[in-house]
């Protein structure tokens, strides 16, 4: 009997971290994080799927006369649109040349007199006063890398501990995370190399071949209690004959939800192919059973070496 999405979704777990072969363990300050350096910004603020969601989230439901806080500001542009409606930001951005940066543009556009930079690790943050709505784009593909997660569950809980309430509205407002077996060329020009691609949502990426549905396997609704680790073990079933060997692996993020209009806005980043250990030979209707276990946050190589799939009942 074939299993449900639910079932591939992360198992209930104690707080721990997953054990990661010495091999592919990384310190913290290696991975993105809070440590985007300024070079990198430019890329992100001329992403229109990015950024245009953000824009249309912010104007939507931020309060007039709020506090926000964001958390890992960067050059402050999501500070900027958060300031035409809010009374104050307050703004955390841990490298120094990043903040100088935002002042400098916040300045330049005007809004300097309503956000406040604060240079500081964001995990460790508390605002002078409630927040009314946090922001905080610490966002990767399957939230690898950057400390989305573990940023805000610890302010979450600093709030609380503060304030006595619970923060209203974070944006992004959800992220949902997905896995689809593929077909992935891996031969160049007769070198044969199984390595990690990223590909934009939607667009053809080098011949990829989708060999089955993609299925859910978490949704995080950031105003709820954050997982820090996911854990899967279940069942994908393959649509079509051929070989499968990578997972793809999808992310959604709901920047806002607006029940009104029975619709959200939305930016899907970039797919990410990991080939398998071994590639498998399906036929169509074939179910795979398939395990993965990676911590919030954690390298790429640390989930690709838990990768683990097989043909069910196999």
């Amino acid at each position: 009997m074939k299993q449900t999405a639910a079932d591939l979704r992360p198992q209930t777990h104690a707080r721990r971290s997953s054990e990661v072969a010495a091999l592919h363990r990384q310190d913290d300050d290696a991975q993105l994080g809070q440590y985007i350096p300024l070079h990198y910004h430019g890329q992100m603020l001329a992403d229109d799927r990015r950024m245009a969601p953000f824009h249309e989230a912010i104007d939507k439901l931020v309060p007039l006369g709020s506090h926000v806080v964001e958390l890992g500001g960067g050059t402050g542009v999501m500070s900027f649109f958060a300031s035409k409606r809010a009374r104050k930001v307050t703004t955390v951005e841990r490298l120094p040349h990043v903040a100088a940066a935002a002042r400098r543009l916040l300045t330049a556009n005007g809004a300097s007199s309503k956000v406040t930079i604060v240079e500081a690790d964001a995990r460790n943050f508390v605002p002078d006063e409630p927040a009314d709505v946090v922001i905080c784009e610490m966002l990767h593909t399957a939230l690898l890398r950057e400390k989305q997660l573990e940023v805000l569950q610890s302010f979450k809980v600093r709030h609380e501990a503060r304030f006595g309430r619970a923060v209203p509205l974070i944006i992004p407002e959800a992220t949902m995370l997905g896995v689809q077996p593929v077909f992935q060329p891996y031969e160049f020009h007769g070198y044969y190399a199984p390595v990690p691609f990223f590909f934009e949502a939607g667009v053809p990426g080098a011949s990829t071949v989708e060999m089955g549905a993609p299925k859910i396997y978490s949704v995080i609704e950031y105003t709820k209690d954050l997982p820090d680790t996911f854990l899967v073990d279940g069942v994908l079933t393959a649509d079509r004959a051929g070989t499968i060997n990578a997972l793809r692996f999808i992310t959604k993020n709901l920047v806002g939800i607006f029940p009104l209009e029975q619709r959200s806005a939305d930016w899907q980043m970039p797919y990410m192919s990991l080939p398998l250990p071994q590639p498998l030979e399906v036929q169509a209707g074939d179910d795979i059973h398939v395990r993965f276990q990676y911590d919030a946050g954690a390298s790429i190589e640390a989930l690709q070496s838990s990768m683990h799939a097989t043909l069910a009942g196999a």
